[in-house]
């Protein structure tokens, strides 16, 4: 009776501390950690990249595995992020550099195999129905239309953006790099159009 009582006052106590977010500020260019948001700007920090201590130690699955639950490297482990194994990376490698496909198909496939190695570093938070999207849009890059793989690939790159904000940022100022050139080269196509339909005197 007594180890219950004092498992559940550690549960309970633990879990009201580890539930709190901490943000990183930068105030007069000195970094400050804070409970709070930072008054001008900052960030979330994410669980993973503030170092393990006392806390970390007591948070409430942890408690539960020493109290006769879950193994604690099972309660440990990351939850929300599913990546490809070495396996399926090293088959992402082999299709990105096949011949037979186009350059903006090959980009794409560069990419996902990117993408894969960024999740397995620990960035972003993905689950395995993301991942099926991914494997979709990669199949799909061995299609005979262009609708069909460009429609893929804006599917699997809206998934990133959702799963991986960096890479959703990337994603985004690529497409605006994008749309400026084909601004940029639309008035020399279509002056190249009418000089040819130009009839010689």
């Amino acid at each position: 009776m007594k180890r219950w009582g004092l498992g559940w006052a550690l549960v309970l106590a633990v879990s009201g501390a580890a539930a709190q977010q901490v943000w990183k500020c930068e105030v007069n260019g000195q970094v400050r950690f804070s409970d709070k948001p930072c008054p001008d700007s900052g960030k979330p920090v994410s669980e993973r990249s503030l170092q393990p201590n006392v806390v970390e130690s007591l948070k409430p699955e942890v408690v539960r595995a020493a109290l006769g639950g879950v193994p604690a490297s099972a309660a440990s482990a990351p939850v929300g992020n599913v990546c490809p194994g070495d396996g399926e990376i090293r088959g992402m490698q082999t299709r990105a550099n096949s011949t037979t496909l186009g350059d903006a198909e090959r980009q794409f496939l560069q990419d996902e195999m990117r993408r894969a190695r960024q999740c397995r570093n620990g960035q972003g938070r993905y689950r395995d129905a993301d991942w099926d999207i991914s494997r979709e849009a990669q199949a799909a890059q061995t299609q005979l239309g262009d609708r069909v793989r460009q429609d893929a690939r804006l599917r699997a790159e809206a998934m990133h953006s959702a799963a991986d904000p960096d890479e959703g940022d990337r994603i985004a100022r690529r497409h605006l790099a994008e749309e400026r050139a084909l601004r940029r080269n639309q008035p020399l196509l279509q002056r190249g159009q009418n000089a040819a339909s130009t009839p010689l005197p």
